[in-house]
């Protein structure tokens, strides 16, 4: 009875791994594939999570834009 009974289990527990396994797959297959973040998106992440150059070149951007708009109060 026992050996029966330890056969069961692992018949049991082999069944709930590939029941893990399928609900996986099917997952990982229902995720749509995820495609370049569009300049909207670019624009919403801080400055800390873009990359450095991007960063630097918005930075720069919005000093010189300030700095016009000061030369043009005066």
């Amino acid at each position: 009875m026992a050996k029966l009974n330890r056969e069961r289990g692992l018949a049991e527990r082999r069944l709930e791994k590939q029941a893990r396994r399928a609900a996986r797959k099917q997952a990982a297959a229902d995720q749509p594939e995820s495609s370049a973040p569009s300049s909207a998106q670019e624009e919403a992440q801080p400055l800390a999570n873009r990359p450095a150059v991007d960063a630097a070149t918005e930075a720069f951007g919005r000093m010189a834009e300030a700095d016009e708009q000061e030369q043009k109060k005066e």
